[in-house]
């Protein structure tokens, strides 16, 4: 896979990874905290059938690190900013977390570059107590730093079970996560803070798959469920016994219902 960066006038450095070759182009984007390979194992399997890209959201993992807050929009602007570059006209969007609220930002802002609309562990239509609840831990993160809110991340992505038989799977991860929090979060609390798809989301026309864990508690099964009566047509899939950290706790589950619902 070729790792490229994406140089733009007055915005920060985009990388990126392109497999070429021409099959069905899957672009895959990343959560809160993480960065392009979060997605490495699910990306490997898929790859046979897909050309897969990725990037590395700005002010997330090796991207440049940004000053003040973005939009969603700014994040939409990414992703077609590496569609662009790679001469994609239409790609499958696969989005988890924050991920998945761009891609619905993708599907609503440009229809015609989307084929197909996967969303895991996705965010939207919070409510209003939700959002409160953003703006505390934001301002909690500007006030005392990123130690104070980081604290119980193992637990809102993993199970006690997951975390229990796999430690030296999870170690890494949070260590990861904890390296990229500082300038991810401030982004993406201000765009979970003040963005809400969920009055738009009946315009979205492309096929979408919505799946979530059964226990997440970071994007919760009621707006999986909130998104699936609004996408009109969209396959709901409530995965047992998991957290939101599907991705990590279920890769080869994920790669089925990816590779399942994005065969044309």
């Amino acid at each position: 896979m070729t790792e490229t960066m994406l140089r733009r006038q007055n915005s920060p450095d985009l990388r990126y990874w392109d497999d070429g070759g021409d099959r069905p182009p899957m672009m895959l984007i990343h959560g809160v905290g993480a960065d392009g390979t979060s997605w490495d194992q699910i990306a490997a399997a898929l790859s046979p059938e897909f050309r897969i890209l990725r990037l590395d959201l700005r002010g997330h993992g090796r991207s440049g690190h940004i000053e003040g807050s973005l939009t969603l929009d700014d994040f939409v602007r990414d992703v077609m900013d590496v569609l662009d570059a790679s001469a994609v006209s239409a790609a499958h969007i696969v989005g988890f977390s924050l991920g998945g609220m761009i891609a619905q930002g993708i599907a609503l802002r440009h229809p015609d570059r989307v084929r197909r609309l996967v969303l895991l562990s996705a965010v939207a239509g919070r409510t209003a107590e939700e959002r409160e609840r953003v703006q505390s831990r934001l301002a909690i993160l500007r006030e005392q730093g990123v130690e104070a809110i980081s604290g119980a991340s193992q637990e809102r992505w993993f199970t006690p079970d997951f975390i229990a038989r796999n430690p030296d799977l999870v170690a890494p991860r949070m260590r990861q996560l904890k390296e990229n929090h500082a300038p991810s979060y401030a982004a993406a609390y201000t765009v979970f803070s003040t963005s809400d798809l969920g009055g738009e989301l009946h315009a979205i026309a492309a096929p979408a798959l919505i799946a979530t864990g059964e226990h997440d508690l970071g994007s919760n099964t009621r707006m999986a469920r909130f998104m699936h009566g609004q996408i009109r047509g969209s396959q709901l899939e409530i995965l047992p016994g998991l957290r939101h950290s599907i991705l990590v706790e279920a890769p080869d589950l994920v790669t089925r219902l990816v590779r399942d619902f994005t065969r044309e």
